[in-house]
């Protein structure tokens, strides 16, 4: 289907105004397809415009009681004529289920067999849902009524009644975009509460039914927390009615926005024990669609290349309204580690782009700048603008902008518009230099006799004059520090910091969007230092420096490395543990470094934490967690599956224990029946999920070639599972066993793009990459493939990316040697 462009839409939103919508599903019908009959009632201009459905078999189509052939529907369009003032235009269909996240989702629970279905219309998946007007700036009310097994649950945007069993009819919306429209229809497990007058509820699959009885009550205290908050800073009543989170299975995203039915992966219902990062995540994730209600839903971009906006403003709120609102105070430390330094390599890479791009690519393309620089960047972007015209500015600005567009669509000039309004001076100068230029400066120090000197380094492509509000640190050689605030507006600032202090900083409190470098002295006092210093942000403002540095190759990668190994004994935050051990994991140990030693002095070092760890903290959780990841010591690894030393205050449940298989199968220290015997121990999703990726890490010629089979060539494989396959595929100690299959990858991928489609096909290429063959070779087969225009430019995009990484890592080993 061609993807509709800015120029498409634009004229079709001349011609028509859309009235209502009224969607009927059939969910018995099978295992295959759905019945789905929609009745749009609009108004035209022109005479001709034309629909957007993906059906499996269009059975009929009639306007204004005239029968439509359907044999004119050509890659999902159909023409239609002779259009009226007032139109009346009925479509039934059949529609195929997915497997891949988006339309509408059916998934099997292999715990018990039950059946369950969610409907994600994100971007251009609508359609093969319900007959559409498909794009984001024709909004209009939607009546939804669905026939379903009697004994299943039905929610949706509207509140859902049961007329009689098994039919639902769900109460008219407000104007919405097709994007957003959901039905969450299955066996699925409920629990309900209200708050401030709002109903609430939460639901999961019936096997993940004990767990939600645990957390629920976590869920609904941040839910309603947050509304208050929103409700004290908008001033603006949450507008959608009753307020549903649907769990469900196989999501691709963390979250889906849909007024009134947020829908999340369902692994945030924790079945095993979770750190405090991952609770912290989901209660950030909670938050952050709950900003959509008002800025994304009730306000609405008119085109995509304002999505980022949409993102960027919950990122920011998620973080800031968790920390003022919530019982989590990690948030700007995960901020910092997680998000931020995703934020970074993206905006690093060749396919930088804008925060706030012109309106220029179509739809599909505008998915492929769906990223950290659209999440994360402009999050940090809108914490500075926050501190740039202080807060009553901003948020007056934002309030006004919502009541000006309520249930209507705008752009990021409408916003600038109230800003300036609101008392904002000279914004679109700032909204040049920040939101319009991709790239991000260099903050670096450098000592003089009588202070420090903070310098500002434009990157050399894309000029651009930022000012930078943040503190800088100086810390002596017991981590005590003073930080000093600066308005970074020149090249080059004086900063009154002792210049003899053992470690300065710039950006101590992660408060721009910079690279950060330290000078010679501060990098030769770090591993003595850093463990000492408190603040968790300023330690992670720290170690993206460091990663950023060797990642640039100024930084020998054994040197960060050490740091990593400085740090595990005394660091006390779960996010650092955890990041420490990730960035080992996918930049050092096999990439910039050589696998051995490293891996083994990593795997002594994260042992040795897990011994002082408290008992049954979220610390300890971690680094057993590590200790999976890392450790060769076979007998150990056995030995905590059969319960035989594992250390007091932690579970072995089911999600550690498959941790713990896997690195037993990448070692080869067990086959195939070891992990059927540990699949009929957890017959869940979950553990077919674990399985699939245990067995494409095992060290043997037949299961890589099961495993490929199942990445290029099975259409029928559930989303999950084809993840599960591209990350157990390659790893460090396997690279002769996969050599084959490095040319094999650039010959057969481009092909995936016909088993798939939406974002599964550019995730799974982005999974699949040999990114441990780091030769030269690689990077020009992957750049023949990146030029190749007849390749789906979300596949073209996951391999520029991780091409860009693998340059990267050529350098590194270039100019250190490693």
């Amino acid at each position: 289907m061609p993807s509709l462009t800015v120029a498409g839409a634009r004229t079709r939103a001349a011609a028509l105004s859309v009235q209502s919508y009224d969607v009927d599903l059939d969910l018995t019908q099978g295992e295959r397809t759905f019945g789905s009959t929609t009745t749009i009632r609009f108004r035209a201009s022109s005479p001709t415009t034309w629909l957007d459905v993906k059906p499996d078999e269009l059975i009929s189509v009639t306007l204004n009681g005239t029968a439509v052939d359907v044999a004119g529907l050509n890659d999902g369009r159909l023409e239609l004529t002779d259009l009226q003032p007032e139109n009346e235009l009925v479509v039934v269909a059949s529609m195929l289920y997915s497997h891949d996240g988006e339309g509408l989702h059916r998934a099997v629970d292999a715990a018990d067999g039950l059946v369950y279905t969610y409907a994600m219309s994100f971007l251009d998946a609508a359609p093969r849902i319900f007959a559409c007007f498909d794009q984001p700036d024709l909004k209009a009310p939607y009546r939804m009524k669905v026939t379903a097994p009697p004994e299943w649950l039905v929610l949706g945007n509207g509140a859902a009644t049961q007329v009689s069993p098994g039919r639902w009819e769900l109460a008219e919306t407000l104007p919405l975009s097709t994007y957003f429209v959901t039905v969450v229809a299955g066996p699925y497990y409920q629990l309900t509460d209200s708050h401030d007058g709002i109903p609430l509820s939460v639901v999961s699959r019936q096997s993940l039914k004990e767990a939600l009885d645990r957390e629920a009550e976590d869920m609904f205290t941040v839910t309603k927390q947050s509304f208050d908050e929103y409700h004290r800073m908008f001033g603006y009543r949450y507008p959608f009615g009753e307020y549903h989170q649907a769990f469900v299975p196989e999501f691709n995203a963390g979250a889906m926005e849909n007024p009134g039915c947020v829908t999340f992966r369902d692994s945030m219902v924790f079945r095993s024990a979770a750190t405090d990062a991952e609770r912290g995540n989901r209660a950030r994730t909670i938050v952050h669609e709950m900003a959509h209600q008002w800025f994304g839903d009730t306000v609405t971009m008119k085109w995509w290349n304002d999505l980022w906006l949409n993102e960027s403003f919950a990122e920011y709120m998620a973080h800031r309204v968790s920390t003022a609102a919530t019982n989590y105070q990690d948030n700007w430390i995960d901020f910092a580690f997680i998000r931020k330094w995703w934020g970074l390599q993206a905006d690093q890479r060749s396919s930088t782009h804008p925060v706030a791009a012109d309106a220029v690519k179509d739809a599909a393309s505008s998915l492929d700048d769906f990223d950290g620089i659209s999440y994360a960047k402009g999050a940090a972007v809108l914490k500075q603008l926050a501190a740039y015209l202080g807060d009553d500015v901003f948020l007056a600005g934002v309030n006004a902008h919502i009541r000006a567009n309520e249930f209507g669509n705008a752009t990021f000039a409408d916003l600038v518009t109230k800003w300036t309004e609101a008392g904002a001076v000279d914004l679109e100068t700032w909204a040049q230099n920040w939101l319009r230029t991709p790239g991000l400066d260099t903050i670096s120090a450098s000592r003089t006799a009588t202070g420090i000197k903070l310098h500002r380094t434009v990157p050399a492509a894309y000029p651009a004059s930022r000012p930078h509000k943040l503190t800088v640190g100086g810390y002596d050689a017991d981590g005590r520090g003073r930080t000093v605030d600066v308005l970074l507006d020149a090249d080059e600032v004086e900063v009154a910091l002792d210049p003899s202090l053992a470690v300065v900083i710039p950006d101590a409190g992660d408060d721009t969007w910079a690279k950060i470098r330290l000078d010679a002295e501060s990098l030769a006092n770090l591993p003595s230092v850093l463990p000492k210093i408190e603040d968790g942000v300023t330690r992670a403002v720290v170690l993206n420096s460091l990663r950023d540095s060797v990642a640039d190759a100024e930084l020998d990668p054994r040197l960060g490395f050490e740091v990593v190994l400085g740090l595990l004994p005394t660091e006390t935050s779960d996010i650092a543990v955890g990041t420490m051990l990730n960035w080992a994991n996918t930049h050092l140990l096999g990439v910039y470094l050589p696998y051995e030693p490293y891996r083994g002095r990593l795997a002594d070092a994260i042992a040795a934490r897990l011994e002082t760890a408290p008992t049954g903290s979220s610390l300890q959780l971690a680094a057993a967690r590590g200790v999976a990841r890392f450790s060769d010591d076979v007998e150990l690894l056995k030995g905590w599956l059969a319960d035989d030393g594992v250390p007091e205050g932690l579970a072995m449940d089911a999600d550690l224990r498959w941790l713990v298989t896997g690195r037993l199968a990448r070692l080869g220290a067990i086959g195939d029946a070891e992990i059927d015997a540990e699949l009929e121990r957890d017959t869940s999703s979950e553990g077919v999920v674990h399985a699939v990726r245990c067995r494409a890490s095992l060290p043997t010629v037949e299961a890589k070639e099961r495993a490929w089979t199942q990445i290029m060539t099975d259409a029928d494989i559930a989303n999950y599972e084809l993840y599960a396959a591209c990350e157990g595929f390659w790893h460090p100690t396997q690279v002769e066993l996969t050599a084959p299959y490095v040319d094999r990858y650039f010959a057969e991928i481009a092909g995936t793009e016909k088993l798939r489609s939406g974002w599964v096909v550019a995730q799974s290429a982005k999974l699949a990459f040999p990114r441990y063959a780091v030769e030269q070779r690689v990077v020009d087969r992957a750049a023949d493939l990146v030029a190749d225009e007849s390749v789906a430019a979300g596949i073209r995009r996951s391999i520029g990316d991780s091409v860009d990484d693998l340059k990267r890592a050529l350098a590194v080993r270039s100019a250190f040697g490693s």
